[in-house]
């Protein structure tokens, strides 16, 4: 049987990935920073700056895996905050109703990048870590509600407000459900001819003619 969808991966971490191409993506995402040195001829970074460096003190928001390397270095360069979606406010709304909230508005890689700032040594990286837990667990069963019943269906507008992680289960459960009806209706019992079989008796069938 022909396979659909994408496959789910293993579970994200907080290391980086080089050789994957979602890792990379994920890692795009933006946390806020402040510079804790002064940095020449780089002000245009900061459309604040007035002048050609950025100086310290200065905040703007980096790419994670900018910002990762620079905290890492033996001369601490930046320093960097929690991204807004992570924060205590937005894991009160997680909390009363995951299911209705737009993760993919939020971050189209919220749990990946989640668990790349883990890397980070923040206070609240044990709250982080259990919300994101918790806000996939409780969107968990309507994804796979919503998968079950979209079999053949245009599934643009139900994984809209789905991050990347969750369009792969909801994925994944639909591409079960259609081989499920398949074996049901008998369909996977029967044999078809091979497509190398079937090239090669055109390739033999143009060769005689």
């Amino acid at each position: 049987m022909a396979a659909s969808g994408a496959a789910l991966r293993p579970h994200p971490t907080s290391e980086l990935d080089y050789f994957d191409l979602d890792d990379t993506i994920a890692t795009q995402g933006r946390v806020p920073a402040k510079l804790e040195v002064q940095i020449y001829n780089l002000g245009f970074l900061d459309p604040s700056s007035e002048g050609n460096d950025l100086q310290s003190g200065a905040k703007l928001e980096l790419p994670l895996w900018l910002a990762k390397e620079l905290c890492n270095r033996r001369r601490k360069i930046v320093s960097v905050d929690i991204p807004k979606a992570y924060k205590d406010g937005y894991r009160e709304i997680f909390k009363a109703d995951a299911s209705v909230v737009d993760l993919h508005r939020l971050g189209p890689y919220f749990y990946e990048f989640g668990t790349k700032l883990l890397h980070f040594d923040f206070e609240e990286n044990s709250q982080m870590a259990s919300c994101m837990q918790e806000t996939f667990i409780k969107r968990f069963r309507k994804i796979m509600d919503s998968s079950q019943n979209a079999a053949n269906e245009d599934a643009s507008l139900l994984t809209g407000k789905l991050d990347h992680v969750e369009r792969q289960v909801f994925s994944a459960g639909r591409k079960g459900i259609r081989e499920f009806l398949q074996w049901e209706a008998g369909n996977t019992s029967k044999l078809t001819t091979s497509d190398t079989v079937v090239n090669h008796k055109k390739r033999k069938r143009s060769v005689l003619e």
